[in-house]
Parts: structure tokens; C-alpha cells; sequence
């Protein structure tokens, strides 16, 4: 296989590998209500299904990144596309909550594993002046598996029920016969010394180093949380607060996700071309800007120009950090910091959706964007203080 084709394959299989779990994470969301009909519980106990999730993307994202760097990011990709497939096929088999818990504890661990291998594997296979784009179209990947989740979930629920929904899940798996037959470990890995691979006191080895780690983590919490909040609440707030008749969420999540998708696209050339800290600069101040067009949005269509525009600005960014942080840390710890800075971010972050919610409950929409436009400044203060980020070089 010549190295465009191997490239082209390595792109595609992150890409593939990446939507695919996101559409297993997604398939919470279409089936919580059949969950909570199926076993009688509360919303409390089934709240514990993604939070029970997130903890086991976390602990995944921290072994499997230390193991990607010490034996292989392709062996890794493998078997975490393997854990959350079965996983998600045991579903099926789930008589009780406490099985729902672990089957999806154990899938949030091969989950959470798997973007370090992804992101580091695509970054030492891509040309550094087009690793931002790269990264952007794995980072689509994941929307794709958003919509792809949906439709699946309005087919076979009313059909056939939630737990098959879940069975779907087994066939990722089938992605790694292809994987392994073709895509071999990136020559800059096999050129380091296993003896110096995966030691996590690498990502605070300095006071530099710890400050980049730090900081970079705070900009991924603010990245999930700008996410979820516009996925998760705004499309209620939009209807209970200015009485727009729309019929569910689909037109929403297609037309935001349209957004996000372009977004991507753009800023990962820009990315390329101008370099990380001007691409940043300017997303996060549209993001800061843009999120105030929701309280302007007065009709179906001022809605969906207004999910379209702020979708493009708010995860447009998201494929970069792959870009940047696999370009801030050495081939040894890149898949551990990959794995570690976007699951911290994930934890955290994905509490917004409490902190949104206790906001409406005390306050008023405004003071839900001013929270949102807010984050934004301060992940543009993180950003200029990490220096590293302003010495990646743009291409020519």
C-alpha cells in the first residue's frame, strides 16, 4: 500500500471508528425513555446511566491512552472498538438497571479509549500542514454517528425495541478485520523506546508542561459544556421561552449539526493555513458573540439560521485539539494526552447540562447565554496563556 493510501485509510478508519462511537453514546439519549419504561425507574436512576457512562470513558481514556502509547496505537484502536461493541450488544441481555450500569460502564471504557489511539495514530500518519483539516474530518466522523444514531433509533425502536437498537452496536467490530489487515504502526512510534513510552507523570514532567495540560483541559471543558448545552437544553428553551411550534428535536439537531460539520471543515483549514492560536482567537470570540443570536431567533427560521450559525462558530474548534495536543506532546505520552485532557473535559464539562438547568430554574434565558458567552472568553484567556500553542507552525 503506497503512503497516500495508507494515509487515506488511516483517515477513514479513525474517522469511521470515532462516529461509531459516538452513535453507540448516542443511542442513550433515543432510548432513555424506553429504559426508564422497561424497569420502572426513577429519573435519578437513569440520570446514573450516562454519568456511570462518563467514568468509564474516563478510566478507559487513562489506561488505553497509557497502553496505546506503550504497545501500539493500532493494537489499541482495535481492542477498544471491540469492548464497546460487545458492550453495546450485551444490552440486549440486560434484565435489571444494575446490568444496564455495567454493560454501559464497560462501554464508556473501550469509548473513552479509543480517541487517543485515533488522534495519535491520524497525527503521525498525516503531513503536519494538513494534520488540522485531518483531524476536523475525524472530528465530523463523530457528528455523522450522531445522525446515524437518530435514524437507526426512529427505525427500530417502534419496531423492534430498545435492546435491539443496541445490538446494532456489535458491528463495529467488523471494522477491525479491516483495520489490522492493512494500517501498521506510524514509523515515528516504532522508532522510540518502549522503556520511555506511557509514563503519565509526562503530561506534568515542568511547570510549562502542567500549565499546558491544565489549560488545555479547561478548553476542552468548556468545549463539551458549550455542546451540550446547545444540544441538550436549548432546544426546550427555544420552545417553552419563545413558543416556537417545533415538532421534537430533528430539525435542530440536523440543522446544528450541518453547522458544527462545516465549522469543522473550516476551521481545520484555516487552521492549517493561519495557524492554532489565530483559528482559536477567532472561533472563540464568534462563539462568545454568536450564542447571543439565540435570544434574537423569533420564528422556525431565525431558529434554524441561528442553530446553523452558532453550531458552526461553538464545535467548529472540536477537531483541532487532536491537531494541537498530538503536536504538543512527544510520540511517547501523545495518545495518553489525547486520552487525558479530552476525557477530564468530558467529566467535567458534561455538567453543564445541571448548571443550565439550575440557571433556567433561578433565571431567565439571558442569563443562560451570558453563562455560555462567558465560558468562551475564558477558554480564549486559557489559550493565550499556553505558549505553545502560539509556537505551531502554520504551513506555508
Amino acid at each position: 500500500m503506497d503512503n497516500s493510501n495508507s494515509q487515506r485509510k488511516v483517515l477513514i478508519s479513525a474517522a469511521a471508528g470515532i462516529g461509531l462511537e459516538n452513535m453507540d453514546i448516542m443511542f442513550l439519549s433515543f432510548s432513555m425513555a424506553s429504559i426508564i419504561a422497561t424497569f420502572g425507574i426513577s429519573g435519578t436512576q437513569a440520570g446514573w446511566i450516562g454519568t456511570i457512562t462518563n467514568f468509564g470513558m474516563l478510566l478507559g481514556g487513562i489506561v488505553f491512552g497509557l497502553l496505546a502509547d506503550k504497545i501500539g496505537r493500532v493494537k489499541v484502536f482495535s481492542y477498544t472498538v471491540i469492548i464497546f461493541s460487545v458492550a453495546s450488544a450485551l444490552m440486549f441481555f440486560a434484565s435489571n438497571i444494575y446490568l444496564v450500569y455495567l454493560f454501559r460502564f464497560i462501554a464508556g471504557i473501550g469509548a473513552g479509549g479509543e480517541y487517543g489511539a485515533c488522534m495519535s495514530l491520524v497525527s503521525e500518519s498525516t503531513p503536519k500542514e494538513k494534520l488540522g483539516k485531518a483531524t476536523s474530518i475525524v472530528a465530523i466522523g463523530g457528528q455523522i454517528g450522531a445522525i446515524l444514531a437518530a435514524v437507526l433509533a426512529s427505525l427500530i425502536i417502534p419496531a423492534f425495541g430498545w435492546k435491539m437498537l443496541y445490538v446494532i452496536g456489535l458491528f463495529p467490530v467488523l471494522m477491525v478485520l479491516w483495520i489490522r489487515k492493512d494500517i501498521k504502526e506510524p514509523e515515528s512510534f516504532q522508532a522510540t523506546d518502549r522503556a520511555d513510552r506511557g509514563h503519565l507523570g509526562l503530561l506534568f514532567k515542568d511547570g510549562k508542561t502542567s500549565w499546558q495540560t491544565i489549560g488545555l483541559s479547561l478548553m476542552v471543558m468548556v468545549q463539551i459544556a458549550g455542546y451540550f448545552g446547545l444540544m441538550n437544553w436549548l432546544p426546550k428553551i427555544m420552545q417553552d421561552q419563545l413558543n416556537l411550534n417545533i415538532a421534537g428535536s430533528s430539525l435542530w439537531m440536523v440543522s446544528t449539526i450541518l453547522g458544527m460539520s462545516v465549522g469543522m471543515m473550516t476551521f481545520g483549514t484555516v487552521m492549517d493555513k493561519l495557524g492554532a492560536r489565530f483559528s482559536y482567537t477567532i472561533f472563540l470570540i464568534c462563539s462568545a458573540a454568536s450564542v447571543y443570536l439565540l435570544i434574537l431567533a423569533n420564528s422556525r427560521m431565525t431558529l434554524i439560521a441561528a442553530a446553523v450559525v452558532v453550531g458552526y462558530f461553538i464545535n467548529g474548534m472540536y477537531g483541532g485539539y487532536g491537531a494541537i495536543i498530538s503536536s504538543l506532546y512527544p510520540t511517547e505520552i501523545r495518545a495518553t494526552a489525547n486520552n487525558f485532557i479530552m476525557n477530564i473535559g468530558r467529566a467535567v464539562g458534561g455538567f453543564s447540562s445541571v448548571i443550565i438547568g439550575f440557571l433556567l430554574d433561578k433565571y431567565s434565558l439571558m442569563i443562560v447565554v451570558v453563562f455560555l458567552s462567558f465560558i468562551y472568553i475564558f477558554s480564549l484567556v486559557m489559550m493565550l496563556t499556553i505558549p505553545g500553542i502560539s509556537k505551531l507552525k502554520k504551513s506555508n
